[in-house]
């Protein structure tokens, strides 16, 4: 057996839950988007993208919930990955097969749930967009605040945090600061050695008040808090999340002893820590304990699973394999869903450089990848890496990207967006991908 560097991963704050409770919490926030998915999978019409209103009553009918229960829960399914959209057909996904079973799956569904917060509920109609995105932009910090508190927090507090965090984002754009008594209090009349103010726009005048409730009631409906008369509480779940996100932990096993004689899956999920030599190194220790045929069967089964991480890291051990894994790979690459790998595996294979591999992939084979690559570190890597992620896309600009992605119709699409958002430090470019993520999970143009 060798060994790699691994990063332990921090330990979570005192009186954290253990995962199990903290699974079995999250199973309790999506029960109803869970049976609407099942029902959807039993159903086998259930459209693709919001439910027609045939579809909606049948399930309405079926699992006695009204209308707008069933309407909120398809669209907490597909945004937690329990339901898929491939083309015009909705598929269970990956996170609702493994639901009663796995409790990493449920967690990793329940923070893309958590991370997609503002689809969930939907923002004011008659507050500009802008303002809107710089309230999205400013709750972590009012989330970091919730933790730090470690109990109910006062709302004027949470206000104030928001007002400033407001102000900061204004002042870094050189835009007009944040003033709740700009649109009713007297003002100074400007010196004549001092230049007058810019007229504030419509988003600069806004008050902020509603934005919080609205933004704290989104929170509390994806089980991240609970609300008081005055105030708000992290939930275990909530705290959790944001000690998650604070401290950049990865959802992915450590690297654990025994690979040899783990099934592709685990020894996958144990390599995914490893630099590229150690990890090869354990790839031919689990080959050479097995029948390569079956070896290689078994690692394009994880190939064609849901994970994103281990379906590159199962064409990486398949290198390892060369010449016995051909015939199954090139039988693979009919299959959209691992197509791409498989094409660069063969491209390799028949000798062609590294580096010149991607060549062989169409333009939409290039982008289902660099979305497919952003699931993966979107699940298991650290913001920083989906950042940087950005640079690999053959686009070259980020709005061809985006109307690219929106096209290619893979099924993490809204879920690799938003968390692109979420962790993009330019707010200009976050709130073009947030705006493109709610086209994709809207269906809109």
């Amino acid at each position: 057996m060798t060994t790699g560097r691994t990063r332990p991963a921090p330990r979570p704050p005192e009186g954290t839950p253990p995962p199990a409770e903290l699974a079995r919490q999250a199973r309790a926030v999506l029960a109803d988007a869970v049976r609407i998915a099942r029902w959807a999978a039993a159903d086998r019409d259930p459209g693709a993208g919001p439910l027609a209103p045939k579809a909606r009553e049948r399930a309405a009918a079926a699992l006695e919930l009204t209308p707008d229960q069933v309407s909120a829960g398809w669209d907490r399914a597909r945004l937690a990955g329990l339901v898929e959209l491939h083309g015009g057909t909705a598929r269970p996904g990956w996170r609702l097969r493994a639901w009663d079973r796995d409790d990493s799956a449920v967690l990793r569904g329940w923070v893309a749930l958590f991370d997609a917060w503002s689809l969930v509920h939907a923002a004011p109609a008659d507050v500009a967009p802008a303002t809107v995105a710089e309230v999205v932009e400013a709750v972590p910090q009012v989330l970091s605040l919730l933790q730090l508190s470690a109990g109910p927090v006062l709302v004027p507090a949470l206000l104030d945090l928001l007002q400033q965090r407001v102000a900061e984002l204004r002042d870094e754009r050189c835009e007009v600061p944040y003033d709740p008594t700009a649109a009713s209090g007297p003002t100074a009349a400007p010196t004549a050695s001092a230049p007058r103010p810019e007229p504030a726009r419509a988003a600069d005048t806004v008050p902020l008040p509603p934005l919080l409730d609205w933004a704290l009631e989104g929170l509390a409906a994806v089980g991240a808090l609970t609300l008081g008369k005055g105030q708000a509480t992290l939930t275990p779940l909530g705290n959790w999340a944001v000690w998650v996100k604070l401290e950049q932990i990865c959802v992915a096993a450590q690297s654990p002893a025994g690979n040899i004689e783990q099934s592709a899956d685990n020894m996958l999920r144990g390599c995914a820590r490893l630099t590229p030599g150690p990890a090869r190194a354990e790839y031919r220790a689990w080959l050479a304990a097995r029948p390569v045929g079956s070896a290689v069967t078994e690692l394009l089964a994880v190939a064609r699973g849901a994970d994103a991480l281990l379906r590159g890291l199962a064409f990486e051990a398949l290198r390892v394999v060369g010449a016995p894994a051909e015939a199954e790979v090139r039988a693979a690459s009919a299959e959209p869903a691992v197509r791409p790998y498989a094409l660069l595996w063969l491209a390799e294979y028949d000798g062609t450089d590294p580096e010149d591999a991607a060549d062989v992939l169409t333009r939409e084979e290039s982008t289902w990848l660099w979305v497919d690559t952003a699931a993966a570190v979107a699940d298991h890597g650290e913001t920083a890496l989906l950042v940087r992620h950005l640079d690999s896309a053959v686009q070259g600009t980020v709005p061809a990207l985006l109307d690219e992605v929106r096209a290619v119709g893979h099924p993490r699409t809204v879920q690799v967006l938003v968390a692109l958002a979420a962790a993009h430090p330019d707010p200009a470019l976050a709130k073009a991908v947030r705006r493109a993520a709610f086209q994709v999970h809207t269906g809109g143009a």
